[in-house]
């Protein structure tokens, strides 16, 4: 399928299914397309992951930067229920995405599925994306139940 009508078909899926994320990303690439600048594509698929991560981590710590986070809701952290369990799917995460990582690069075709997955939750679940090492280290997750759960049944 031609790149061009595959991006125009992500831009009317994004519209129908109310997500600008998708429909401005695909709007984006399209004009990269367009107006013959597809000698940047590898740079954008190279360094546009880790761009958007810069993004999403700096709107995240603005509460540092802008003194609404104290030193007490810091604290809090440590020593309330809430704070421990946020410690530990923050650290479950970062090792999901290891993990997730180190499948991408043992079968680097499953990004197609991730990708797709991705465009998905994003329409029909209202999702975020927020990366694909998530998606890869949920995937291995569940590629470690779905081996276990068959080596018992056979």
């Amino acid at each position: 399928m031609n790149g061009d009508l595959l991006l125009v078909i992500l831009i009317i899926v994004g519209l129908i299914g109310r997500s600008p994320i998708i429909t401005t990303a695909a709007c984006v690439l399209l004009v990269v397309k367009l107006i013959s600048l597809d000698r940047y594509l590898p740079a954008i698929e190279r360094r546009g992951l880790e761009l958007g991560l810069l993004f999403l981590t700096m709107g995240v710590l603005v509460p540092f930067a802008s003194e609404r986070i104290s030193y007490k809701d810091i604290l809090t952290v440590f020593t309330t229920w809430p704070g421990i369990l946020a410690l530990s799917g923050g650290a479950i995460a970062t090792y999901m995405n290891g993990k997730g990582l180190d499948l991408l690069k043992i079968d680097p075709q499953l990004i197609v599925g991730l990708v797709i997955g991705s465009i998905f939750g994003i329409i029909f679940m209202r999702g975020i994306p927020v990366g694909p090492l998530m998606a890869a280290g949920i995937t291995a997750v569940l590629l470690k139940i779905f081996t276990f759960v068959a080596d018992r049944i056979s």
